[in-house]
């Protein structure tokens, strides 16, 4: 029922919401391309919301505008004092088992069915309703204290009464409200940015708390606000219109009208998110749009996640036969009592009644329900709970998922689906983080079509240890590497410490605090020694040292130089780097000395003396006359060269010499980092990154300013970014371009009209395409790099367009991406480099293990085909391939399924691997494909999906979970995984360098791969074994102890009497017998951890569910069944004839079905301890000394029957004693001789491996390796699909394509290249 309550609350979340939330309906005239006044004057149509200034000149309409705005205070409790017995009983009565119970309750208080006393039968309900409210409330008062902690923090509000800024508590901010903040201040609500204390009007934030992502990100001042002095609140006469509350953190609209009807449009990068830290910016100043439950980060605070386990599910099941069971028990007695009624009409001894047979039958069948209500296990759910969290805190503790350098363990997030851990037959991996380290290490570079191998850097890379990484930061945890960060604010004042609020994920105060330490060295993203040590590439560097001598200026090798100078130039600008040192929080471009276009080469000499810049101080100008352009013109120009006047703004600049000699880069992406380190180790050094200027250092040449134009960042539809900027010698613009290569190369054409230029732009592209081919061999990353001059006039005509775009208040995005697509064509290909991403160490032992397991392992990733089976090969995910398989359609499909059933019958192996790209995905899920699709998968023990989006990676996920039935995993580490970690019956998100949005969407959380094999193998197979004895264990012990009910209703005349005293019968399955099934559940151990880790195939037996199967339930209550018959019939003849009583009848009936289902659990237990001996002894002493004391000073306790002195007395005698060992035994023997048999005739692999932790060391040893070679696999054969005409080759010699696939593949029409 967890999952009709969470529909209800989010169904109350959504009607609360509605009253302020609207849509933005389309414009109902769509303005040109060329008319922006006509869609300056279009207004937002439908629902929004209006924000005045709440101390500002229209403060008076500030009450009628904000009126439906909610406060800041937040509060993420269920309950209130008032409100927690009503709510909590209303939630806990959404079960149907408490309803169930609460019926019997009410059913018993009728006289005519009253099977015990009224408050008797309320004893179970109130227990189990009492401790469930308990930890409702424990957990709700964490809530409560974490709720205060965050809203009495304290933020700085401007106060209209006092004309100034105020310390307040964030609970007492409002809409409206003007909140100032400073460096390493945490964001109390979302805020648009209206003043920011650099000079650009730049504000940079860190999104950790939000995402998980510690690089700095940039955010901007609303257009056209002055920031030559801190804004004053009287005077801010604007009003803010925007959307309405929503949970989208990547987008928001809206625009801001000012006094003369003017319109600005605002978008993301206004926006300040709570919960972001403010970071390297003395002093900002925003404006609250949304407060409390309303932000943006509150809005994706969706709570804890429901799932609902297979066990689970089986279990409900096995409850409805349950239900089957008792009605036909009930009907039973029913039937029974209306003949024994009608076979004694008139009988002297029966009271007149004037009651029918069949009435009577009627009534007892409702009284039967009562006295048999122990059926339905009532505490088993509650039992259930407990025990998960049992589980759940040996796995937090496990110690082999702590990371020392991280100081992370694992999160449980999902605290309800433990035991499919030990179900998963498909695991779907993401690659790059979660397979690799993700971090990108420059590893080789192609320019102009020449390659330069790094082998230097290669051989650094093959001897770099982990542990040098780790030195830097081993004393440090992650909190306090991110909290270091606000040395990087120099002599900015911090009063408040930087507390990490944790508003998404719900962590406890008792996590602890952030502190800034004054001696802890500063870390940044991206930026270990493995990624910043770049050994550059020897000839590549003699080659710029070219650029000091005049002899080469009069090659031709001139023109390679040009490639390598703008390959260089764009490695370091064409990013969104952050650059600071310890020294300095951020490197602002300053103007110093202005320039005009540099005309000849002694120009440049005569500059670089200024600035003694001893390099070029023997350069002479070359002896050349003919030349129609200068030096710089064919050193960087392409095209026709731009007519732009030099300004004042183009500045080449200089920074204090003692900041060069440490920087610090916030990159957005590892890829992003690894670039710029690489462009720094051949000398072209980004110094300085401001809005409106880059500061570039290159070989030769010294610092330049380069003036920064416009940003065109990254997504996923281009698949590339751009900057255009105006370069410092030429003053052409240019647009510097980097991106994935299967982009780029399309946009990279040849000139027209230039016969040369095109003949070595087509030289330089086929080049380039063939280490590309070599790059994605070697399992390397490519992106490609790419450039376009344009003239003035091309410019202004795309500047417009692109103001345009980006002043736009609908369609904002679409224009966007329309105008970045305009601009990136046409590009000049300069090169490609390649960057290695190192696998995770025990990776391919993590995947031999899973698949030894059987699991099949399915690597989604969107990297190229040939990066994906390298890396697939040094993972052991694919063991061989040999040539590549084209034309992907129905007709292939079906010849690869006739080829794998031909092979198998032939050679009798299996094994293949199955490699799909991207567009061949997209033709496998049409819906004509896909059951042919998914019948070649299920024969294959591997897939490879490359090329995917993440949309496609979701489809598959989705497409194999429900077309196969099957239990799937999805493991991943980036944004882009969220999508397929939700589809997946279990998600796992990775902590890793792209954040923590994986993490926040996943049901548990690793901080490495390796991590999963322990989780599976050993976790997931106790979890599920345990809890899936238990649950059977449960119903046994029930249906024994009322079957015992049962048989006595035949020597009763069905009357619904029973043999025992009410009271021991309510608290028989209640206290007596409650403990030991916790104990059971969450320590037994089947097999040792360290040999589940080393024989993976014990896993299987969970994936087949073989601990609790159909025929398993059905067995063990024909087993309850039999037990207590025995249990039953033994006490009856031995006191048969005897002058006993119902309850001295009933006495030794009880003692001997506790003591049977006690040591039932004995026989069953895998683990013996001296905890378990402690709760097993003890349950059976709290029954006797409870039984014992009960019949001492019980004298009206359980009318009409009294029990005083019936327990003592039969204690006392030692028929008693010998009643109950003897059917005990007899009880037993059946289970404990078929257990003997079968564990010693046919023992199943549990049992076997149960055995081997009990030898020797060196036994052991020589058992292990016996079951490894019974269980060596066969050879595995790969075929690869791809709908791409390029060929795969993984060196295998020994394997060879088999001639029936070759017939098949022709036939199909195929092409085997």
């Amino acid at each position: 029922m967890e999952q009709i309550h969470w529909v209800r609350h989010r169904w109350q979340q959504l009607v609360a919401a509605e009253s302020g939330r609207g849509r933005y309906s389309a414009p109902d005239t769509v303005p040109t391309k060329s008319s922006p006044k006509l869609h300056n004057a279009q207004r937002l149509t439908g629902k929004r919301r209006t924000v005045i200034a709440r101390h500002g000149p229209h403060q008076h309409e500030y009450d009628s505008v904000s009126k439906g705005c909610q406060g800041n205070g937040i509060r993420t409790t269920k309950y209130s004092l008032l409100s927690f017995i009503p709510m909590n009983l209303f939630q806990q009565f959404h079960r149907v088992a408490n309803l169930y119970f609460l019926f019997l309750v009410m059913l018993n208080w009728v006289p005519v069915v009253e099977a015990f006393q009224k408050e008797i039968t309320m004893i179970p309900l109130v227990v189990v309703l009492i401790v469930i409210a308990i930890k409702d409330a424990l957990e709700d008062y964490r809530r409560y204290r974490f709720d205060q902690k965050v809203n009495n923090n304290v933020a700085t509000v401007y106060s209209g009464k006092q004309q100034t800024y105020v310390d307040q508590r964030w609970q007492d901010v409002r809409v409206g409200d003007f909140v100032r903040l400073s460096c390493n201040e945490i964001i109390p609500a979302d805020m648009l940015l209206l003043y920011s204390s650099d000079l650009h009007g730049v504000c940079y934030i860190e999104t950790a708390n939000l995402d998980g992502e510690t690089n700095l990100k940039q955010r901007q001042v609303v257009r056209d606000l002055p920031q030559g002095s801190e804004l004053t609140p009287e005077n801010f006469h604007s009003r803010i219109e925007c959307e309405n509350p929503n949970n989208d953190l990547s987008r928001f609209r809206g625009y801001m009208e000012h006094p003369s009807n003017a319109r600005v449009g605002l978008h993301h990068d206004n926006l300040l998110l709570r919960s972001c830290t403010i970071r390297n910016t003395e002093t900002i100043i925003g404006i609250v749009v949304y407060a409390g439950h309303e932000t943006k980060a509150m809005k994706n605070n969706s709570g804890p996640r429901y799932k609902r386990s297979k066990l689970e599910r089986r279990m409900n099941m096995d409850i409805l036969w349950s239900v089957v069971l008792l009605v036909i028990m009930c009907l039973t007695s029913a039937i029974g009592h209306g003949l024994w009624l009608r076979n004694l009409e008139g009988a002297s001894f029966l009271i007149p009644d004037t009651t029918s047979p069949a009435l009577s039958g009627f009534y007892l069948f409702w009284t039967m329900i009562i006295v048999l209500q122990v059926l339905i296990p009532v505490s088993l759910y509650v039992s259930i709970e407990i025990v998960k969290l049992g589980q759940i805190f040996f796995i937090q503790n496990d110690v082999d998922f702590y990371n020392e350098y991280l100081d992370s363990r694992i999160q449980c997030r999902a605290l309800n689906i433990t035991e499919d851990l030990g179900q998963i037959q498909y695991v779907f991996s993401d690659k790059t983080g979660t397979l690799t380290e993700n971090k990108m290490v420059f590893r080789r570079c192609t320019i102009a079509g020449v390659e330069y191998p790094h082998e230097e850097n290669a051989r650094r890379l093959e001897v770099y240890k982990p542990e040098e990484d780790e030195a830097m930061g081993r004393s440090h945890t992650l909190k306090s590497r991110a909290s270091a960060k606000s040395l990087s604010c120099k002599s900015l004042s911090c009063n408040r410490s930087s507390v990490s609020l944790h508003t998404l994920t719900g962590h406890s105060e008792e996590e602890g605090e952030e502190t800034s330490s004054p001696t802890l060295p500063r870390h940044s993203a991206f930026s270990s020694p493995m990624e910043k040590d770049v050994v550059p590439d020897p000839l590549l560097v003699q080659k710029l040292n070219c650029l000091s001598s005049p002899l080469f200026l009069l090659t031709d090798a001139s023109m390679e130089l040009t490639y390598i100078v703008d390959f260089f130039m764009a490695l370091a600008i064409c990013n969104t780097v952050v650059v600071s040192s310890p020294n300095q929080p951020r490197h602002v471009v300053r103007n110093i000395v202005s320039s005009t276009p540099l005309k000849s080469l002694e120009d440049i000499k005569m500059l670089f003396q200024r600035f003694s810049l001893p390099r070029f101080s023997t350069l002479s100008p070359p002896h050349t006359t003919d030349s129609t352009r200068s030096f710089t013109g064919r050193l960087f120009a392409r095209g026709k060269p731009a007519s732009f006047t030099p300004s004042e703004e183009d500045k080449i600049v200089q920074l204090n010499p003692g900041a060069w000699n440490e920087l610090i880069y916030e990159a957005e992406s590892p890829d992003e980092a690894a670039l710029v380190h690489a462009a720094r180790a051949y000398h072209c050094t980004l110094r300085g990154h401001s809005l409106e200027r880059l500061l570039v250092e290159l070989p030769g040449m010294g610092s330049l300013a380069v003036r920064l134009l416009h940003i065109l960042p990254f997504d996923s539809t281009r698949k590339r970014m751009s900057v255009v900027v105006r370069h410092p010698l030429t003053k052409q613009v240019v647009v510097y371009t980097k991106g994935a290569d299967s982009v780029i190369m399309d946009l990279a054409e040849s000139p027209k009209g230039a016969e040369q230029s095109e003949s070595r732009q087509g030289h330089i592209k086929e080049q380039t395409q063939k280490h590309l081919d070599n790059y994605a061999r070697e399992g390397l990353r490519t992106l490609c790099i790419a450039k376009r001059v344009q003239t003035s006039t091309e410019y202004e005509v795309w500047l417009k367009r692109h103001a345009f775009a980006e002043t736009s208040i609908e369609n904002r995005e679409e224009l966007l991406l329309e105008s970045a697509q305009r601009l990136e064509t046409n590009l000049t290909l300069l090169g490609a480099t390649g960057i290695v991403d190192r696998l995770q160490e025990e990776v391919p032992e993590t995947i031999e293990a899973l698949q030894r397991a059987g699991v099949k392992v399915w690597v989604l990733t969107g990297d190229k085909q040939e990066t994906a089976i390298n890396i697939a090969c040094a993972c052991k995910l694919l063991r061989s391939t040999d040539q590549l398989l084209t034309e992907a359609c129905k007709a292939l499909l079906l010849a690869l399924r006739a080829e794998m059933e031909c092979g198998e019958a032939a050679e009798g192996t299996s094994g293949f691997t199955l490699v799909v790209d991207g567009r061949t995905l997209e033709f496998a899920l049409q819906e004509d494909l896909k059951g042919d699709f998914l019948e070649l998968s299920r024969c294959c023990r591997a897939v490879i999906c490359c090329r995917s989006t993440p949309l496609q990676k979701s489809q598959v996920v989705r497409l194999v979970q429900d077309q196969l039935q099957v239990m799937t995993l999805a493991i991943g580490d980036g944004a882009n995984d969220v999508s397929m970690i939700q589809v997946a019956d279990v998600g796992i998100g990775i902590s890793g360098q792209e954040g923590m949005q994986a993490v926040m969407s996943s049901d548990f959380a690793i901080s490495r791969f390796k991590h999963l094999r322990k989780l599976l193998l050993v976790h997931g197979h106790w979890c599920y074994t345990r809890l899936a004895n238990m649950i059977l264990y449960f119903f046994y012990k029930n249906v024994m102890y009322v079957n015992l009910l049962f048989w006595y209703q035949f020597f009763c005349g069905f009357s619904g009497s029973v043999m025992t005293n009410s009271w021991v019968l309510i608290f028989f399955n209640l206290l007596f017998t409650s403990a030991p099934p916790l104990l059971y559940g969450i320590l037994d151990k089947d097999v040792s951890a360290e040999t589940l880790i080393k024989l993976p195939e014990l896993y299987k037996s969970g994936q087949n569910s073989k601990a609790y199967l159909a025929s398993t339930f059905w067995l063990t209550m024909l087993d309850a069944i039999y037990q207590s018959l025995v249990c039953f019939f033994v006490p009856y003849f031995a006191y048969a004839g005897s002058d006993a009583d119902m309850l001295s009848f009933g006495s030794p009936i009880n003692a001997s079905s506790l003591l049977i289902i006690l040591l039932h659990q004995v026989i069953e237990s895998r683990t013996l301890t001296w905890l378990h001996v402690l709760v097993l002894v003890g349950s059976a002493l709290f029954y006797f000394s409870f039984t014992l004391v009960f019949s001492v000073v019980c004298v009206t306790c359980s009318p009409p029957t009294n029990p005083l002195g019936v327990d003592k007395l039969q204690m006392s005698q030692p028929l008693f004693y010998g009643v109950c060992a003897l059917t005990t035994v007899l009880a037993l023997l059946p289970r404990f001789l078929f257990q003997a048999l079968h564990n010693s005739i046919c023992p199943s692999d549990t049992v076997t491996a149960a055995l081997m932790d009990q030898l020797n060391p060196d036994d052991y040893c020589r058992r292990m390796q016996r079951w490894n070679q019974t269980q060596a696999q066969s050879k595995t054969r790969s075929l690869v699909i791809n709908v791409e005409d390029s060929d795969i080759k993984v060196p295998d010699p020994d394997f060879r394509l088999p001639s029936e696939l070759k017939e098949c593949s022709a036939a199909a029409g195929s092409l085997l290249s």
